[in-house]
């Protein structure tokens, strides 16, 4: 997607932060949402990319995810099941970074609507076998590299993350689907 030119000179801007799956922290007001919006769109164009903007009904995450994968949004119920699969499959490798009985965390992740959180997208970097690279609105964090356990592919999902609102899918300029 991105040129790697473009990944190593934004990378002089700001260093990525070690990922550490957690789930979704406090909703920020109006004013910060759009100053921290505003901070998202200079880094994606650093970066030389845009949005791919999805619906913003919960499932905005496995959305994203989607329309990375199968180049459309609309397979966001089959990539949250497989998530959730994996979470299921893999309790010591996650359940670590959820403050809440795992099975209610489970039970509540299987629900459409119910917002993705860091620890869904390192299962699903795990599930994948790719690197997910999120550019953040995050005041001191530009960009989260997530690794999976095994690399399966060289490819890579790139997702914005207006923090604690919403995520999207991106890609460079002209490449948008229609």
């Amino acid at each position: 997607m991105a040129s790697s030119n473009a990944l190593s000179s934004a990378a002089i801007f700001c260093s990525p932060k070690r990922h550490v799956p957690r789930i979704n922290g406090e909703i920020p007001s109006i004013d910060e949402a759009t100053l921290d919006h505003q901070r998202l769109l200079e880094r994606l164009l650093v970066y030389d990319l845009v949005e791919c903007k999805v619906q913003g009904d919960g499932n905005c995450q496995f959305r994203a995810l989607s329309d990375q994968i199968y180049r459309t949004p609309d397979h966001h119920e089959f990539v949250r099941q497989q998530v959730v699969n994996q979470l299921k499959s893999y309790p010591e490798m996650y359940e670590g970074y959820v403050p809440m009985a795992y099975g209610d965390y489970l039970e509540k992740m299987s629900k459409s609507g119910e917002w993705g959180d860091h620890v869904t997208l390192q299962a699903a970097s795990d599930l994948y076998g790719v690197k997910i690279f999120v550019i953040t609105s995050f005041k001191d964090t530009c960009y989260i590299e997530i690794l999976p356990n095994v690399e399966r592919s060289n490819r890579v999902i790139y997702l914005s993350f207006w923090a604690e609102v919403h995520y999207n899918s991106i890609c460079p300029p002209g490449d948008e689907p229609e």
